[in-house]
This record gives C-alpha cells, sequence and structure tokens, in this order.
C-alpha cells in the first residue's frame, strides 16, 4: 500500500505533476485549479489478482469487498481491505467468486460462485447461509439484492463462451434457487443498492447475438419481479447501440447512469429511461466510458474511463449537471498505479468522503484499488467591481486586456485558479485563452481584436469540485481602427526653378498596412492651392513627393492617407519657403 498527497494542475498548460514515484496525475478543470484544503489524496494497494468482477462498498462497517474473476481457475476468495487501503481478511469460498451485493441493512454480503450463492455476516465476516443454484456451471453471476431477497443470473452451459449464450434470472427462496422467467442472451448484468431498495436494473452486454442490447428495470417489492421501462438504444439505421459497462442508480432514484463505452456517460430518468433534461459534459477526447458511481450523498458522481497516456482516466463532479462545475480529472498512466479504470471499478463511501477505483493495466492483467479523498466542502465565488480593459480604448489589431477581480471564498487557493472568457462581435463568439489569477485575485484576460465595432467580453469562472461557478461578467466595448501616422521630412528653403524633394513614412499600428497604398498631396502658395500627383509608399512605408513649386514665397504640402478598413486616416504638413 502506498499514500499519496496530490498535486493538481491546469489541463491546458501539459505539465502534468507527477505525485511521488505514481503514475496518478490529479488534474485540475481546464477552467480552474481548486483551492487548497482538503487537497485530495489518494492511498494505492496492489491487489493479489489477475483479473477482476466485482467490488462493494461497505460504509457501515468501513469494508471494501473485491472478487476476482478467473473463469475455470481457483481464485477461492473474497479479499476484504478497509478504508485506508489495507488487506484485512478475505472470505473463502468454493470457487472463483464473481458478483456480490450488499443487503439493504448492509448486515449480509451475498457472493456469487460456480455452484451457488454464499451469505456472509459482514460484522463477523463468518459464513451465514448457502442458496443452491440450478446449476454449477464455470460462467460467473451477478447478483443483486432488491426487495428483501437475493437475485442471481444463470448461464447453464459447461462452456467459457459465456458471452455470448442464454443468461437466465433466478430468485431465490429458502436455500433454493427460483426461475423468474426472464432471460436473454449474453451476460445480464444487474445492479441494486439499499438507497432504492425494491429496484433491480437489467442491463444486457454487447454480444455477437444482440446488436441492440437492452436497458430495464424491475420492481422487487412484491412476490414476483415486475418489468418496468426497456430501451434499446440503436437508431433505425442501427447505430448507436448500447456498449453497456456500468450502470448506477442515483440515491434518490430519480436518475440511472450508464456507463457506454460506445456513446460515454448517460444519464437517464429512471421513471421511463428517456434521456435526463441536461447531461454530462463528454469525456476527453480518447477515453472509453468503463465505469459509473454516485456518492452516498448524491452530491457528486464519478465517471470512470480506460484513455492512454495522460488523457483524464476519472472524472468527479457534481452529481447534477445543471450545476456547471467542471469535474476534477484524474489520469492513470504508471506502472504503479494501472493505466484505466476497470470496468464496475468504481464505489463511494456512503458520505462521500471516499471514492474507491479498481484500475488495472493495458492488458487486463495486473489490478490496484486507489482509496481517493475529494475535497467534500464547495465553497462560493464571485467576481467583483466591473471589468476595464488596458489600454483604456481598444483598437483592432493591438492587443487589449480585459481586467477584473475574482473573490473565492474558503481556505486560500494553494495553486492559482483559471478564468476563461468569450469575445463577441459581429463576425460571433470567440474563446480566449484562459488565464491565472493572481493571489489578489486580480486577473487579466488579453486579446487582439479582428473586428472594428462594437463587442462584448464575457469572464466565467465555471468552479471546480471545491468552489461553486462565479456569475458571469461583461464588459461593454467600441473597438477603434488602429491609428496611422506619418512623418515628413523636407528642406527648409528650396530654389523654384531646381525644385524640391521632400520624403516621408507613413506608420501603422495594429495590422500590417495594406499594399499597394497611395497618398494625397495637396500644395497650398500665395496662388492658391492645387492638389498633385499622389505619392506611392513602399513596402517599408517610405514614400518621395518632388516638386517643381509655381511661386516663391511660403508653400506649403499636405500628405494624407485616407485610411482602410483596419486602419484610421492621418495628414502631415511641411512647409519650405522658395526663393528663386
Amino acid at each position: 500500500m502506498r499514500t499519496n498527497q496530490h498535486h493538481r494542475r491546469i489541463a491546458a498548460t501539459l505539465t502534468a505533476l507527477t505525485l511521488a514515484t505514481a503514475g496518478l496525475t490529479a488534474l485540475a478543470p481546464p477552467a480552474a485549479l481548486a483551492a487548497d484544503g482538503p487537497v485530495p489524496g489518494d492511498t494505492v494497494a496492489k491487489l493479489p489478482i489477475s483479473s477482476y468482477s466485482a467490488m462493494v462498498v461497505d460504509s457501515v462497517h468501513e469494508r471494501v469487498y473485491i472478487t476476482d474473476d478467473r473463469r475455470n481457475q481457483y481464485a477461492n476468495q473474497v479479499h476484504v481491505y478497509n478504508f485506508q487501503g489495507q488487506k484485512v481478511g478475505s472470505l473463502p469460498t468454493a470457487s472463483a467468486p464473481s458478483g456480490m451485493a450488499l443487503s439493504a441493512d448492509g448486515g449480509t454480503l451475498h457472493v456469487s460462485q460456480s455452484s451457488g450463492i454464499l451469505a456472509f455476516d459482514t460484522v463477523t465476516q463468518e459464513r451465514t447461509g448457502f442458496t443452491y443454484t440450478a446449476y454449477d456451471v464455470p460462467c460467473p453471476r451477478d447478483v443483486a439484492f432488491a426487495g428483501g431477497k437475493e437475485w442471481h443470473t444463470e448461464t447453464p452451459y459447461l462452456t467459457t463462451e459465456c458471452d455470448n449464450r442464454q443468461t437466465w434470472l433466478y430468485g431465490s427462496a429458502g436455500d433454493r434457487s427460483t426461475s423468474t422467467g426472464w432471460n436473454a442472451t449474453g451476460r445480464l448484468r444487474l445492479t441494486s443498492g439499499p438507497e432504492v431498495p425494491d429496484r433491480v436494473v437489467m442491463a444486457q452486454a454487447r454480444n455477437t447475438g444482440e446488436t441492440n442490447p437492452f436497458l430495464t428495470t424491475l420492481d422487487a417489492s412484491g412476490d414476483t419481479l415486475v418489468r418496468g421501462p426497456e430501451r434499446r438504444f440503436a437508431d433505425a439505421e442501427g447505430r448507436g447501440a448500447l456498449d453497456m459497462k456500468d450502470v448506477a442508480q442515483s440515491p434518490d432514484g430519480r436518475r440511472i447512469a450508464v456507463a457506454d463505452a460506445a456513446y460515454g456517460t448517460r444519464l437517464l430518468d429512471a421513471a421511463d429511461l428517456s434521456d435526463a433534461p441536461a447531461g454530462y459534459q463528454p469525456l476527453p477526447e480518447g477515453a472509453v466510458a468503463s465505469a459509473v458511481a454516485f456518492s452516498g450523498d448524491g452530491a457528486h458522481v464519478a465517471r470512470g474511463a480506460a484513455a492512454a497516456g495522460s488523457t483524464a482516466d476519472l472524472l468527479v463532479q457534481p452529481a447534477d449537471p445543471a450545476a456547471g462545475t467542471a469535474p476534477l480529472e484524474f489520469a492513470f498512466e504508471g506502472a504503479l498505479d494501472g493505466d484505466r479504470v476497470a470496468p464496475r471499478g468504481l464505489g463511494w463511501s456512503k458520505d462521500g468522503s471516499r471514492l474507491f477505483a479498481v484500475t488495472a493495466n493495458t492488458t487486463g492483467t495486473e489490478y490496484w484499488l486507489h482509496v481517493i479523498q475529494p475535497p467534500a466542502a464547495q465553497y462560493d465565488s464571485r467576481f467583483t467591481g466591473t471589468l476595464s480593459t488596458t489600454p483604456g480604448q481598444p483598437v483592432v489589431g493591438e492587443p487589449v486586456g480585459i481586467r477584473g477581480r475574482l473573490e473565492l471564498d474558503g481556505p486560500a487557493p494553494a495553486e492559482p485558479v483559471r478564468v476563461s472568457a468569450v469575445r463577441h462581435d459581429a463576425n460571433g463568439d470567440r474563446k480566449l485563452a484562459p488565464v491565472e489569477v493572481d493571489a489578489d485575485g486580480t486577473f487579466t484576460v488579453l486579446d487582439v481584436p479582428s473586428l472594428v465595432g462594437d463587442a462584448t467580453y464575457t469572464v466565467s469562472f465555471t468552479g471546480d469540485i471545491t468552489h461553486r461557478p462565479a456569475e458571469d461578467t461583461t464588459l461593454a466595448v467600441t473597438v477603434d481602427k488602429a491609428p496611422t501616422t506619418i512623418a515628413l521630412t523636407a528642406p527648409a528653403e528650396a530654389n523654384k526653378s531646381a525644385g524640391l524633394t521632400i520624403t516621408g513614412t507613413l506608420t501603422g499600428r495594429g495590422r500590417a498596412l495594406p499594399a499597394g497604398i497611395t497618398l494625397s498631396v495637396v500644395r497650398t502658395d500665395r496662388k492658391g492651392t492645387g492638389t498633385l500627383t499622389s505619392a506611392a509608399v513602399a513596402a517599408d512605408g517610405t514614400f518621395t513627393i518632388n516638386d517643381l513649386p509655381r511661386a516663391t514665397g511660403q508653400v506649403t504640402y499636405e500628405v494624407g492617407y485616407a485610411g482602410d478598413a483596419l486602419h484610421s486616416g492621418t495628414t502631415a504638413s511641411a512647409t519650405v519657403r522658395v526663393r528663386l
């Protein structure tokens, strides 16, 4: 067992802080780093198993039960860990255990094995019962406890091709199993929990015999199971079929979450299995959903995935998607921690103070138990004062800073948080790069406006697992054209017969001046005012004006640039004394 103290980092910086010698990296949400106090801790224990089947968390007695799933081999025990990640015992079985379920009162752990269903007292760890199954077969069984009864699946074939054979659902009466009559092709995954004591969720795993697997609920409150709503997810063309890896029920029973390897994390209304009004944001690109679990207090949800490298394998966030809080992300990427979250590999303590995650290496031959303590408290955040710009007047093509202040309640942040911003103008919305907030709460979001006219900046802090989101703050500005300047060099005196030469340079701020510019030239003398031949501007901004004055005395030359779409116009003048 090993204990790590997490450090966080901004995902966008791509500079992961490795935890001690481990490969687990805690990634802050892209928008912001969470505050200090408490920093999430991660205790890691290497599991003595070569495959994985199920995990059950007993919050009453602070025990975590884990089973191996070595088909046709002899695992012959359930591994028992405490909430600190230490192995404290094992429950003996006659053959390899697979499924587990805890009774509603937490007093009995039901464990399936090839020859039957075992019952263990969770206080004494002694075996208290045995249910004879219809068949003694090597195929793993799922187990659920609902309606005061134990339920289990049965694949009645002496074969290792368990995933594509017919599976039946059984209940128990005394020490004997009784068929419910429900059956389907492939493995049937059962989900139950004490928070929803009379419901079993049954999901069909993807298999070669069923191209459109189902998800359904079963009411176990009576003597027989009554099926509730059923849903299949493929469209008329067969796209979008369910590839279920895990199912979880919210403690209030209103929502069902599905880790769907073909889709991500589905959030459903338990009443009819329709999509919930608001769903979770997509998993990171390249991550494939593998597990999902609601915290026992209903406040948070954990979403597990299989992802390569530094891509997040675990996201922890508020259970309500409408909260808008960015998730706290974890990446498992080391030989000492595993590379991904195993299917059905997540479980919470009742109070939400600990998250248990089973991770696996890429080949699925080694497993680890992580005991993660995410920060539980959430504090308010807010933008104070009004936004301002620096410099005061934004111009197109030049950097402008949008300045403001973010105030965070709770402990002082261990590292700077970040805010993001969006500029809205006639061309639509443009996301700006997130920026760090200074220790005093001030920040400056940088932008280079690309369009002249009205623009609105909206600055956001989406929150994190420690802070609730702040209400957005906005600033309306008018973006002006970039100014230009003409500098002239002219002689103080000139002879009328010899003529004169004036040189100059046109410069502009912001974007580069367009090619092919010509400048107007106006001459004023004692005979009046007239327009001369325009002056061509070279690529480096220089130009030359040659003239034969028509009169002696003071002659003034005014040179002008009319401006363009991004630059304002400008003029400059020079006066020359002309002699005979």
